[in-house]
């Protein structure tokens, strides 16, 4: 009797340990799929359901079909309907603890996919999901995390916490491993002045990053030609191979510094010999700027044409008024400095120099005619060559200064002669004359048009502050208008009746007012 009851007894016990418990992993079969879930039958007449998200791929695809069979964790069970609560991920990360604190401890590494991008870095699937700091993905800034998703690295363990289910990876870690072991491997090869062949990695604006094979090289803007270049991006490009020289290395550092100009022949070597002072050569603009143009005498070899040098008139103000880039221009070499890789260049002493020859053709004291061509507050410059000009200075221009604007007197173009006052070469600057032409008739202005006498005049200007009134030919006096004379205005050609009030000796000035019906009208200057 005590034999068939321990025999049942047992025989049920053998019966319970087989019905799964509440954190077993078990083996199941899916029967069904619906929107949420799949079904899963487990045995003993057991079903479970395991939520869809959980079997999905990073692509968002469930890779399982009804009959497949799946590792899952019991989470609850309801042994009242068969009813339980099933986990892919909890099934698969319990499986994987172990092995993940065995890579962890044993400093290893995992294999892992890159699943979505998550506050803070990227969620990573390595049996488990893992977290990826952005900090931690690449040795420099990734940019977009977009890049990763989807794709496939292997990672260091920098955290692990099973308890609370957490794992914090590293893929900087491993590269700057490797890095470190490449960079010493590749630094022990290399030596100051060798050739050597890279790929560009990166372009930045002040130079280009270059792999040598296991380290980076510093390829600075200005070692890579010998000619101007404005950014790197005009010579290289990502992912482009060269042949460069190496400059410098600091193994403390790890720092390799390249050149790219130094593989071929300094240009300036035999630039003394070649643009000998004096000589004229052509060249292309390069660069403008405020200051002058850089001229292009051939690859890696510029000069300078300062804005002075470019013509012989000093009316560019700025020298885009002159060349252009891309223009190709005949020059002088004016000047070498070697030292500082320096040449000044010469456009106008392509031509003679015109003061030089306008001084040999038109000696002080000597008759000269031109057009005006440009007007200023202090006088008119008269042309004499086709880049010389000559100022007649306002009181050099009539014996009585003229009461209308010069613009007026004299519009541009009109020809006028005149009196070579002065010559300075090297200052280049003319002074002209036209009272100098005839006699000065002051003397008789002071005795003929007296303070307080009477006269006609003609009307030849009228502006906003007065009225200019002719006397005689080349005698002009002003009549300052009232503002608060509503009356009608003189017009050009009316004859007037004026008196004069005053006559400026010092500016050589005359003074008028109007007279109408017995009465004056006076100028306040």
């Amino acid at each position: 009797m005590v034999e068939e009851e321990d025999f049942a007894s047992l025989l049920e016990k053998s019966f319970q340990k087989e019905i799964p418990l509440q954190g077993d992993i078990v083996q199941g079969q899916i029967i069904s799929l619906t929107k949420d879930y799949a079904i899963v039958d487990f045995g003993f007449k057991l079903e479970g359901l395991v939520p869809l998200y959980e079997l999905k791929d990073s692509n968002g695809v469930v890779p399982f079909q009804v009959g497949d069979s799946l590792e899952v964790y019991l989470e609850k069970l309801d042994t009242d309907d068969g009813l339980a609560i099933l986990s892919r991920e909890k099934a698969a990360s319990y499986k994987i603890w172990d092995q993940l604190e065995e890579i962890f401890e044993s400093d290893g590494t995992i294999e892992g996919n890159v699943l979505c991008k998550v506050k803070g870095g990227l969620s990573v699937d390595i049996g488990v999901k893992a977290f990826l700091p952005a900090s931690q993905i690449d040795v420099r800034p990734s940019g977009s995390l977009d890049r990763l998703l989807g794709k496939k690295f292997k990672f260091k363990i920098i955290k692990l916490n099973k308890r609370k289910g957490n794992v914090i990876v590293s893929r900087r870690t491993l590269l700057e491993k490797n890095k470190d072991f490449a960079r010493q491997d590749v630094l022990q090869n290399l030596k100051e002045g060798q050739t050597i062949s890279g790929v560009i990695k990166n372009l930045t604006d002040y130079g280009a990053f270059v792999d040598l094979g296991g380290i980076d090289g510093l390829l600075h803007v200005t070692d890579m030609s010998w000619g101007r270049v404005g950014h790197p991006s005009e010579l290289l490009q990502v992912g482009q191979e060269i042949t460069v020289k190496i400059l410098k290395i600091d193994p403390d550092n790890g720092r390799v510094s390249l050149g790219l100009k130094q593989t071929t022949p300094d240009p300036w070597a035999d630039v003394f010999e070649k643009y000998p002072i004096g000589s004229r050569v052509k060249g292309k603009i390069v660069n403008v700027t405020d200051y002058g143009a850089f001229t292009e005498l051939q690859p890696g070899v510029e000069g300078l044409i300062h804005v002075s040098e470019m013509s012989w008139s000093r009316k560019a103000k700025h020298p885009s008024k002159i060349v252009n880039l891309g223009d190709t221009v005949e020059v002088v070499i004016l000047d070498m400095d070697l030292s500082s890789r320096r040449i000044s260049l010469g456009m106008k002493q392509i031509h003679e120099n015109p003061w030089k020859v306008i001084a040999e053709k038109y000696p002080i004291g000597s008759t000269v005619r031109g057009p005006v061509r440009s007007i200023t507050d202090f006088g008119i410059f008269v042309g004499l060559a086709p880049e010389v000009d000559g100022l007649v200075h306002i009181s050099d221009i009539r014996s009585v200064r003229p009461a209308r604007p010069l613009a007026d007197l004299y519009p541009k173009g009109t020809e006028v002669e005149a009196v070579v006052l002065n010559m300075d070469q090297e200052a280049e600057r003319t002074s002209l004359g036209i009272k100098q032409l005839s006699e000065d008739p002051w003397p008789r202005v002071r005795e003929q048009y007296a303070i307080g006498t009477k006269h006609e005049g003609k009307v030849v200007w009228v502006g906003d502050r007065g009225i200019a009134a002719e006397l005689e030919e080349k005698i002009e006096g002003f009549i300052e208008r009232d503002p608060t004379d509503e009356g009608t205005l003189p017009q050009l050609g009316d004859t007037l009746s004026v008196i004069v009030h005053s006559l400026d000796e010092r500016d050589r000035k005359i003074l008028l007012g109007m007279v109408v019906a017995g009465s004056e009208k006076r100028s306040k200057r």
